[in-house]
């Protein structure tokens, strides 16, 4: 077999098709373009993304503006109102606040706000609380205690220590020339003083 001998496999290629050749072509007048419009004009033709004249799909679809926090924690807020008829001595626990029906969704940790009157004498434990309700939580004789999420641990408040630093005594000055000169004379004078009394008997 020589390269002349090549030939394309039967059916690849396909002869394209003749229109605009007149009546007896069979493909003659609007050659296969049907009549007038858009379409049949040489040229003519409309864009894939065009939708007919009615607004557009990438200017009917609502576009995401603004920040999303990827850190941001999504709390079940409970406020201090819906606690407000607990008895005295009992623990209220996230868990407690869901078989009751108070949080909806226990998948979310709980925040405690500020909302409504707090209950007394009670042990509160969540996951967050807002100042508002320590503030009323103190006021009313209850203890908040923070709790880790999801395993709720206590959390250990940090208070921090301020260290006093000692400030180091101040130094002495310096003994001026003058100083030490003065101190000089008035040992050699008493040296002096003694020497003559031990010389004159009398």
């Amino acid at each position: 077999m020589k390269l002349h001998d090549l030939t394309p496999a039967p059916g690849s290629h396909k002869k394209p098709r003749r229109v605009g050749r007149g009546h007896g072509s069979g493909r003659g007048k609007t050659a296969g373009r049907g009549t007038k419009g858009q379409k049949s004009r040489a040229g003519g033709g409309i864009p894939a993304w065009f939708e007919g004249g009615q607004t557009p799909l990438h200017v009917r679809t609502p576009k995401l503006h603004g920040f999303r926090n990827r850190g941001r924690i999504e709390y079940a807020p409970v406020n201090l109102g819906r606690l407000s008829e607990a008895p005295e001595g009992v623990l209220i626990t996230p868990a407690v606040l869901e078989h009751d029906g108070i949080v909806r969704d226990g998948s979310k940790p709980v925040k405690i706000l500020g909302g409504g009157d707090a209950p007394k004498g009670v042990t509160v434990h969540a996951h967050a609380f807002s100042a508002t309700a320590l503030a009323k939580l103190e006021a009313a004789g209850s203890i908040a205690q923070r709790i880790t999420w999801p395993d709720g641990a206590p959390v250990e408040d940090i208070v921090e220590v301020e260290t006093a630093v000692e400030e180091a005594p101040a130094s002495e000055p310096m003994a001026t020339e003058s100083e030490v000169e003065s101190s000089d004379g008035d040992e050699s004078d008493g040296a002096s003083e003694d020497e003559a009394e031990a010389e004159d008997p009398s």
